[in-house]
């Protein structure tokens, strides 16, 4: 089952990335009439401008899932460095909590769409997006990571390592960070799909990662959805495929790090 599970998301992963290199079309050439069916242009029709949306969902996939991963990278480090050391520096310090996860919990009360919103404001471009993406990705990963850490803070090692004057350096990532990897590549997964939702949000408020945004080609299919519905369920299919395989690849990969370590 584990391997089918990387299969499935390896598969997913190569078509999204090395999709463009094998589109038939490019994203941007009309082919036929516009919302043409299935068959007479296109193995999925055409758009509202007569564009193939196979090749278009190729073209689009790669940036999408490329930005969305970055962002759940940045937004999930950022989580657990201040999850991990808080979890280290409040034993007998409430002020630390205080000062360090109190913002974080201001900034998860705030619905991700609003700061996405907010940070496309003022910054509309794909450092935006990303940006706004690792923002929303952090209090939680933070909060978990710390619920994580805090059980094995006072396991007999790490009171070792403490009593042996070790840096927090090698404590957080030699004695804890081990012991808390399952949960938080268990965390990333789930970062990772709601950066693709959000990515997938900012494509649909017409400000994605590219012309072929999977979020951008489910708006433009809005209009014509009833006569051309494989315009609107294709990139639709592709954001659920993505946001289902990483989730099960990542509980793989969580399941397998908790075994190694146990």
């Amino acid at each position: 089952m584990t391997r089918l599970k990387w299969t499935l998301f390896g598969l997913a992963v190569l078509a999204v990335l090395f999709g463009p290199l094998v589109a038939p079309h490019p994203a941007t050439a009309p082919i036929g009439p516009p919302f043409a069916p299935p068959g007479t242009a296109g193995l999925l029709g055409t758009d509202q401008l007569g564009r193939d949306v196979f090749s278009r969902l190729l073209h689009g996939g790669a940036p999408m899932l490329l930005t969305s991963a970055l962002a759940a990278l940045i937004g999930s480090g950022a989580g657990v460095t201040a999850g991990l050391f808080t979890a280290l520096a409040s034993s007998g310090r409430r002020w630390v909590e205080a000062i360090f996860l109190r913002p974080l919990d201001l900034l998860a009360a705030v619905p991700p769409i609003l700061v996405l919103l907010l940070v496309l404001t003022a910054l509309p471009n794909r450092a935006g997006i990303v940006l706004a993406v690792a923002l929303s990705s952090v209090p939680l990963s933070a909060r978990i990571t710390r619920a994580a850490a805090e059980q094995v803070i006072g396991r007999a090692h790490v009171e070792v390592a403490l009593a042996r004057g070790e840096s927090w350096a090698w404590l957080l990532g030699r004695e804890i960070l081990p012991l808390v990897a399952s949960t938080v590549l268990a965390d990333l997964g789930i970062r990772f799909v709601a950066a693709v939702y959000l990515v997938a949000a900012a494509g649909f408020l017409g400000l994605g990662t590219s012309a072929s945004d999977w979020g951008l080609l489910i708006v433009e299919a809005l209009p014509g959805a009833a006569l051309q519905p494989w315009a609107l369920l294709a990139p639709v299919a592709g954001i659920a495929l993505v946001a289902v395989t990483a989730n099960l690849a990542s509980d793989a990969l969580a399941r397998r790090s908790r075994g190694v370590l146990g």
